[in-house]
């Protein structure tokens, strides 16, 4: 769908209330978006999600199977199936991290009850049954209308598993693969949007070299076959934190050919409120130094974004190979009682404002990052859902994905700031504000909007406007979540700021996120 677009700004003039000890005084900050200079297309898929199996991530917290006494849809568990559709879920990627890597297709095909059992190394050392595999995956990803994401194995497969694997999924030729396929109860092959060779080949996929990892992508690489009208976006495994030498190193000795392609290169990045990982800092119960040094560490991925899009602009300038962030988020110590394998967290206020400030940087970078997964979609790292058997909370950073939904597929639209005023913490400071805009596929512009301190709040004056309505997401608490018990703790609410001659008026709160649509304009 095109949006017209007319040669139009918006100005809105921001003036920053301040409370002691935060500015020393008034400022006043000229906010203008650019209708007029429409940037990239913010790909649906920066709102992709991670599924590992990992924890409760996928059993309990997304397949119950069909016998359960837990509601489901073909073994999906009703209540989540509900939420994710109602969050327009845009990708899913499967099936892992780490995983992957340990991971043989084939054990997860065929009668549920045949499966082999086998150890998940990598994640509490539990039993994998198997019960989720190919099959399911690629069904659920339909249930929801979702791009699929795969992860071949690279650290314990081979060029031929990851080959028929291929085959399995995308083929409709009449194969013993396919016909296999076919017997197991899939007739016609399913669209598979992305697909890795390997998942952090620098640390638990394998312990490699970016030199030798290289090597192995152009081997595997020569054997990823599809059928043309089936084929893949290729994805190679790249670096972490502020690495750029795996990005340099793929894009100088990945040589395309007719058979070879690499059409993205992944990078990892978690936010830890610490820095450290052997005492990350908790999920709840903090002060403001973990509030603070938690949003701190998280803006830290625009400087890896940046100098990896600088490595990638000089080798590619043409910009066919994207940078793909498909490992984010927040990593706490587990909550306290759980398997630490399972990684399990709660999610507060915190998370779905730092939420906000991603989204705001993936945008910023829209032509180089086209998409992104959340780690992870239930009941691990920075969820949008817990369950607890029967039991489901929806997380503040669900509400901020969902806030977030028009700009999926959105122009992006420029956002100047004349300054921006700081929030400063023990003689450290990080942007106070924080903005994003885009022309929907509605065609109305959105405005989305972060406010960071923990005090004070912020008075917007919105010029040559036609509305400002939307969802506030915000508490008086820092670490304000939803629990079984109580799980309307935190929700988004109703914004309307009045508008009269194209002029309003509004007050962004303290720890707020705000998504306004300010109309057609």
């Amino acid at each position: 769908m095109k949006v017209k677009l007319r040669a139009t700004s918006l100005l809105l003039l921001v003036t920053v209330l301040c409370s002691a000890g935060v500015f020393a005084r008034s400022q006043q900050v000229n906010i203008t978006v650019k209708a007029n200079e429409p940037g990239s297309i913010l790909n649906k898929d920066i709102y992709g999600q991670f599924m590992e199996h990992l924890g409760r991530g996928i059993y309990e917290g997304i397949w119950v199977g069909e016998g359960s006494s837990i509601p489901n849809k073909d073994g999906f568990r009703l209540d989540v199936l509900n939420a994710l559709e109602e969050l327009q879920v845009p990708l899913l990627r499967w099936p892992g991290g780490c995983f992957a890597d340990e991971y043989h297709w084939r054990d997860g095909i065929g009668p549920r009850e045949s499966r082999p059992k086998t150890v998940n190394s990598n994640w509490g050392g539990v039993i994998e049954d198997n019960a989720f595999g190919t099959h399911e995956f690629f069904a659920l990803a339909e249930l929801l209308g979702a791009d699929t994401y795969v992860n071949g194995n690279l650290g314990t497969g081979t060029p031929q598993e990851m080959a028929d694997w291929l085959q399995y999924i995308t083929s409709d030729a009449p194969t013993t693969l396919v016909q296999q396929r076919n017997a197991n109860g899939r007739d016609k092959p399913w669209k598979l949007t992305y697909f890795a060779i390997g998942n952090e080949a620098w640390g638990c996929g394998g312990n490699m070299t970016p030199e030798f990892y290289t090597h192995l992508y152009n081997q595997w690489a020569s054997f990823a076959k599809t059928p043309q009208d089936n084929q893949p976006i290729m994805i190679a495994s790249g670096g972490t934190d502020d690495s750029t030498i795996w990005a340099k190193t793929l894009l100088e000795g990945v040589k395309p050919s007719w058979n070879i392609r690499m059409d993205g290169i992944s990078h990892h990045y978690y936010t830890l409120p610490t820095g450290k990982w052997d005492v990350k800092g908790s999920a709840t119960g903090f002060a403001e130094d973990q509030w603070f040094s938690t949003l701190e560490q998280t803006l830290k991925i625009e400087d890896y974004i940046k100098a990896n899009v600088a490595v990638m602009d000089q080798l590619d300038p043409e910009k066919k190979v994207g940078l793909y962030v498909d490992e984010w988020g927040t990593w706490y110590d587990v909550d306290e009682g759980t398997n630490p394998g399972f990684l399990y967290q709660q999610n507060t206020l915190r998370d779905a404002i730092l939420a906000g400030l991603n989204i705001h940087i993936f945008n910023r970078y829209a032509d180089r990052v086209t998409m992104t997964n959340i780690a992870q979609m239930v009941n691990v790292l920075q969820a949008m859902i817990l369950t607890d058997k029967e039991k489901m909370v929806l997380t503040p950073t669900y509400y901020a994905f969902k806030m977030h939904t028009p700009f999926q597929d959105a122009r992006s639209v420029p956002v100047s700031l004349s300054n921006t005023p700081a929030y400063e913490f023990n003689n450290k400071s990080i942007p106070a504000l924080s903005a994003s805009a885009g022309i929907s596929q509605d065609g109305n512009t959105y405005l989305s909007l972060v406010n960071t301190q923990v005090d004070s709040a912020i008075t917007i004056n919105l010029l040559a406007i036609k509305q400002a309505t939307g969802w506030l997401l915000s508490s008086t608490k820092m670490d304000e979540h939803n629990t079984f018990a109580q799980p309307h703790n935190i929700e988004p609410t109703t914004f309307n700021a009045k508008v009269k001659n194209g002029k309003g008026s509004l007050t962004i709160p303290a720890k707020s996120l705000l998504v306004l649509n300010l109309g057609k304009l």
